[in-house]
């Protein structure tokens, strides 16, 4: 009787043991696919559609161990939006420090911006608003793409916290709000309490600068990240702000910011605090991805505990990836796992 008992729970440490994620220490380790489970067939496939496709790097990974490293995964890029969802892991730091509280409207914060100025009524808005991109605030923004600028509302359209839409300006003065409230420069904060302790091998915080444009005093704050280093924020995301037994983020923020809050134009995607949200239904509980312009993407797939991250040198693909056909790509990928 002991030794079936023992024998039982020895497989059980097995099977649990199998399934923790171990965050590399050091540079990436790579797994090797067949002996991890993984198909075949399917990563073939997947490494076809990827040669088609042509992005600059694409990499997998699973349970902290890399799978794939396809093309040119030191090669620092524009990561463009993804700065969003970057920026969205520094809020949940200074939330947890009280540094910055998600009530506070504009008008306490004192924030505006150039004539004509923001209303009364935009003042309203709440962080949490703007996190979510229901500020109500249609004033010009920097770095828009002309499909933000073609479907921007008019100005007074929708009160703060009642409609949905892709806006710069939130995304902006999210990054003014968080300098003035704490004091620290994004891309220094981010190389001190994200890059260095998870051990990115190529960003420094040179590799990000504000832009400013002049309808607007609020600048956009664009990182350039390889796909090895992208990965491993992908993978702290995954492993809910935990890093070697450190917990860099808050998990109860990484569970909150991930959630979904509003439906959006993009179809099968949700939004929640500057994240996009994909169906459970599709591809589990939890899973997300953080999106920029062009095909710079970092996806994580709890419930096939992936991270999946693709670059685009917009320099040299200047019309770069549909997400939709990256969201393509990742079917494959996650079907070829075990």
């Amino acid at each position: 009787m002991r030794s079936s008992l023992f024998a039982i729970v020895f497989v059980v440490i097995v099977v649990l043991a199998a399934h923790v994620r171990a965050e590399p220490a050091g540079p990436w380790q790579n797994a090797d696919p067949a002996s991890s489970g993984w198909s075949a067939e399917g990563l073939k496939a997947a490494r076809t559609e990827f040669e088609r496709l042509g992005p600059t790097a694409l990499m997998i990974v699973r349970d902290g161990r890399a799978i794939a490293n396809w093309g040119d995964t030191g090669r620092k890029v524009n990561m463009r939006s993804v700065r969003k969802s970057i920026l969205s892991t520094l809020y949940g730091v200074a939330v947890a420090e009280g540094r910055i509280n998600l009530a506070s409207t504009l008008a306490h914060l004192r924030i505006d911006d150039k004539a004509p100025g923001l209303t009364d009524a935009e003042k309203q808005a709440t962080i949490r608003d703007l996190l979510m991109a229901r500020s109500g605030i249609y004033h010009l923004a920097a770095y828009e793409t002309a499909e933000m600028r073609e479907k921007r509302p008019e100005r007074g359209s929708h009160a703060p916290g009642s409609f949905w839409f892709y806006n710069n300006w939130d995304f902006n003065a999210l990054g003014t709000i968080y300098r003035q409230e704490t004091g620290e420069d994004i891309f220094q904060s981010f190389d001190s309490r994200i890059a260095k302790p998870i051990g990115m091998q190529d960003f420094q915080h040179h590799d990000g600068s504000y832009v400013l444009e002049g309808a607007s005093i609020h600048p956009a704050y664009p990182f350039s990240l390889s796909a090895r280093d992208a990965a491993r924020f992908g993978l702290l995301i995954l492993d809910r702000g935990r890093w070697q037994g450190r917990q860099l983020v808050p998990s109860a923020w990484i569970e909150e910011a991930t959630r979904t809050y509003s439906r959006t134009d993009r179809s099968g995607r949700g939004y929640g605090y500057l994240w996009w949200t994909l169906s459970p239904e599709e591809w589990g509980a939890g899973a997300v991805i953080a999106s920029g312009f062009g095909g710079q993407i970092i996806a994580i797939i709890p419930s096939k505990r992936l991270v999946v991250v693709q670059t685009v040198d917009l320099r040299q693909k200047s019309r770069g990836l549909r997400s939709s056909k990256f969201l393509a790509l990742l079917r494959l990928i996650a079907n070829a796992a075990p």
